[in-house]
């Protein structure tokens, strides 16, 4: 199979699987088989651990919306969660059929939808939790994506959306798309202005409660280690300072070390302008106060 032949998603994985010294990003993307053994990685993960906190401690119901291979449903299962995951794709490497497999596998009960974001098949006020890992930003309309998710959500309820793309300006959005390393394959990539996701999620009437950039949490900037974060974050500095004083200083060991951290990282989430990196939303579903 050559680049032109490629005309999916699952068939754009399947080479990328091939490469040889692609293997550790198949294995980032936790595309790689046993898909068991990929889905229990993510659950034991940082960053799944880091979206855990985010949960409602009452565990109730929950959409995994465009639940790709099914390794956030399974993680949601296995926390204790009712899990519906959402797949338009019936793909048995990437999409529907993988899940299902995922379940034959492990007994873990999941129940599998195919349909699309836009037009949610469910009765309002179905959920607890709408759980979206890096599928808002592939919403063909994301107004209407987030009006259904808020539709579905019960009063009180989250949606949790995490590695979504993000661009400065509109004419980012190409060199975005032709740094992806599968997009050229198969065309399915894409990224909004952070203040379009912001605006969809308002418009539709859900509350966002947290926003983290692309640095603030394990949740965007995995697969990279606490080490390698910590050496990404003082590089800058190690120019003036020196690897050994820079590590003194921002190091936890020191007295300072920690909020000097916290201040670096926000100075490089503002200056990055990457087009594509990656930002995460909380936001709630009010609830509507009874009027006597």
């Amino acid at each position: 199979m050559n680049e032109s032949e490629f005309v999916s998603w699952e068939q754009a994985v399947l080479w990328l699987r091939e490469q040889p010294d692609q293997q550790e990003l198949v294995r980032a993307c936790y595309f790689d088989d046993p898909l068991q053994e990929a889905a229990e990685r993510f659950w034991q993960s940082v960053e799944w651990k880091s979206i855990a906190t985010w949960l409602p401690s009452n565990n109730g119901h929950a959409l995994d919306l465009g639940a790709g291979r099914g390794i956030s449903s399974y993680a949601l299962a296995r926390d204790g969660w009712q899990v519906t995951a959402l797949e338009p794709d019936p793909s048995n490497l990437v999409g529907a059929g993988a899940i299902q497999s995922l379940i034959d596998q492990t007994g873990i009960p999941i129940e599998v939808v195919s349909e699309y974001s836009e037009k949610l098949p469910f009765q309002e006020n179905s959920f607890d939790v709408v759980n979206c890992r890096q599928v808002l930003h592939h919403a063909r309309d994301l107004n209407q994506t987030c009006k259904e998710i808020f539709r579905v959500l019960k009063p009180g309820g989250i949606i949790i959306a995490t590695r979504e793309h993000v661009i400065s300006r509109r004419e980012d959005l190409q060199r975005f798309l032709d740094s992806h390393p599968l997009h050229k394959f198969y065309g399915g990539e894409n990224a909004y202005l952070l203040d379009e996701y912001l605006s969809a999620m308002r418009i539709a009437g859900l509350k966002v409660e947290k926003l983290m950039a692309p640095l603030d949490s394990p949740i965007n900037y995995f697969p990279m280690t606490s080490e390698q974060f910590f050496y990404h974050c003082t590089s800058p500095i190690t120019i003036i300072l020196g690897r050994t004083f820079t590590n003194m200083i921002f190091g936890s060991r020191h007295f300072f070390g920690r909020g000097l951290m916290r201040m670096l990282v926000r100075v490089r989430n503002r200056l990055d302008q990457t087009p594509g990196r990656l930002y995460s939303f909380l936001a709630r579903k009010p609830v509507r106060k009874v009027v006597a």
